[in-house]
């Protein structure tokens, strides 16, 4: 029955599998050229339409980039292993690191596009800080950029009168961040709790990430409370999902 399953398969996804295989082995490394179209289609003897099918397999999936007039190329770029449970320890922003810092590794990391402005809060944002419906929230945006890749959109919602005065209103909010901020006026965060879903971009999304075309974004809202059970901050993030990994390592 395999084989007969294999045959069923279309021909492009066969093509994109061998390639994906022949990359995986090492035949061909981060920033090597693929063969083109001309190419597969004598390899494999398959038409046109066929060959630009199973490049744009591999592009869609964020192996390989196509760059104009010189072919397809094997991606460049690292995937980010983001450790969802250790990039969260007070050791980091607690001693003036980025929590960003536990994924990057040493890379060339830019945070740009950043805004902060007060708001409405929305009606869900009100119901987790626990703040009357219309309260103002200190909205935080920013965009991550890794190697020069936009790899991240982050949205920070933050009771405005609780973190009025603080830096958490300016652009840089220091070393440490807005959790090293929160703890200075007795609001450190002592637990977090994640939710991660996947959906399709928005068109804004994919423009502000620069996705290639049937690329996923994965959303991730983090929840950060403080000593009794207080949310002090919603973080809402949209991940290019071919540039993550996301691992998550804890006690049994």
């Amino acid at each position: 029955m395999g084989s007969q399953g294999a045959g069923q398969q279309p021909k492009y996804q066969r093509i994109a599998a061998e390639l994906k295989a022949a990359i995986e082995a090492g035949e061909y490394g981060p920033g090597d050229r693929l063969p083109g179209e001309n190419d597969l289609m004598a390899t494999y003897e398959v038409a046109r339409m066929t060959a630009r099918q199973a490049l744009g397999v591999l592009q869609s999936e964020g192996l390989a980039e196509a760059r104009k007039g010189a072919g397809v190329f094997v991606r460049e770029f690292r995937p980010i292993r983001r450790h969802g449970v250790q990039r969260l320890s007070p050791r980091l922003w607690g001693e003036g690191q980025s929590v960003w810092a536990a994924d990057t590794e040493g890379r060339d990391l830019v945070v740009d596009l950043i805004s902060v402005t007060e708001e409405e809060a929305p009606e869900g944002i009100a119901r987790v800080l626990d703040i009357g419906a219309g309260a103002s929230t200190c909205v935080r945006r920013r965009r991550f950029v890794l190697d020069g890749r936009p790899v991240l959109l982050a949205t920070s919602y933050l009771d405005a009168e609780l973190v009025a005065g603080t830096a958490i209103t300016e652009p840089d909010t220091g070393p440490g961040g807005i959790y090293a901020r929160l703890d200075e006026i007795g609001r450190k965060p002592v637990r977090f709790r994640e939710e991660v879903r996947s959906r399709m971009p928005s068109a804004d999304e994919a423009e502000r990430l620069g996705l290639a075309s049937g690329t996923p974004v994965v959303l991730i809202c983090r929840t950060a409370f403080a000593e009794g059970g207080r949310a002090v901050e919603v973080n809402d993030m949209v991940l290019d999902a071919s540039a993550y990994i996301l691992e998550y390592d804890f006690e049994a």
